[in-house]
């Protein structure tokens, strides 16, 4: 299971009340690349497909794929606004590694696929 904060599906609410195209929920995957191997992704989607985990958030539809859902299972998902700047922090259990960036991570402890930061 994947969960949001208050926080976070009150970000999501917003970017989703001001898309000009219809949009059924946020997609959060996991895709190569990052320092760390491998990267978050999140985007505002249309629909969900046939294959997607459905997460209901309240005002908020999660869509996660078959091949991502192992990796973010039991992740938790924020929205930090501060002084410093804003943007989602996501604490994820599965991360064995990851880089000072917070948007790249590794499930493997070797740290097979590990790039350099650029």
């Amino acid at each position: 299971m994947i969960t949001l904060t208050e926080k976070a599906v009150n970000a999501v609410g917003r970017f989703i009340a001001g898309s000009e195209t219809p949009t059924a929920g946020l997609r959060i995957e996991v895709t190569d690349g990052g320092c760390s191997g491998y990267q978050y992704g999140l985007k505002l989607e249309g629909s969900q497909t046939e294959e997607d985990t459905v997460i209901d958030c309240g005002q908020v539809k999660v869509f996660i794929d078959p091949v991502s859902l192992p990796m973010l299972d039991g992740m938790s998902i924020d929205f930090l606004d501060s002084i410093e700047g804003s943007g989602f922090k996501f604490t994820n259990p599965n991360a064995v590694k990851s880089c000072a960036c917070g948007t790249s991570f590794n499930t493997n402890s070797e740290g097979t696929g590990t790039k350099t930061c650029s």
